[in-house]
């Protein structure tokens, strides 16, 4: 069951990624093309500013739970079994500190700055951008749990507990 969240979790991060990522390039392109033409679009740059950082926190997420994002790497290509487990361990309760703090600060930034807007499309709040600041932190840590458990599970069937 938690297998399956995860693994829809991670989807719907890759998606929303893709879909900002995709934003991205679009309103580049639309930037370039009109700017080679002699006409100028404010809002562009806004757009894909805010677009790229939500891409790229929904990618970090992702990466946490592939961990590929940051790990103790040195450390756990030279060491063995129960060693290797308890890196890994220290590794996920880092992550799960950091990010903690970070979705705190995070909820912090999103209510301060709610009713702030863009500067080009004032219609638009920048609680929506900083939104995916705890988003991305709060996935985080689901996913650092996650390997957590199961790095705990498998200090366990070692032994080492009893």
């Amino acid at each position: 069951m938690v297998k399956q969240f995860i693994y829809f979790l991670e989807k719907v991060q890759i998606i929303l990624g893709l879909i900002f990522l995709s934003i991205f390039f679009l309103i580049i392109i639309l930037q370039i093309t009109t700017r080679y033409m002699g006409v100028s679009i404010i809002w562009t740059e806004e757009v894909a500013n805010y677009s790229f950082i939500w891409a790229i926190f929904m990618g970090a997420s992702v990466m946490v739970n592939r961990r590929e994002h940051f790990k103790l790497d040195l450390l756990s290509r030279k060491l063995k079994g129960k060693y290797r487990l308890m890196i890994s361990i220290v590794n996920d309760l880092i992550l799960i500190l950091f990010n903690s703090a970070m979705f705190v600060l995070g909820i912090q930034v999103v209510t301060v700055f709610w009713n702030y807007t863009w500067a080009t499309i004032p219609e638009m709040k920048m609680g929506y951008v900083w939104l995916a600041i705890p988003i991305m932190a709060g996935t985080m840590i689901i996913y650092s749990m996650s390997h957590l458990l199961g790095h705990i599970n498998a200090w366990k069937n070692k032994g080492v507990f009893q």
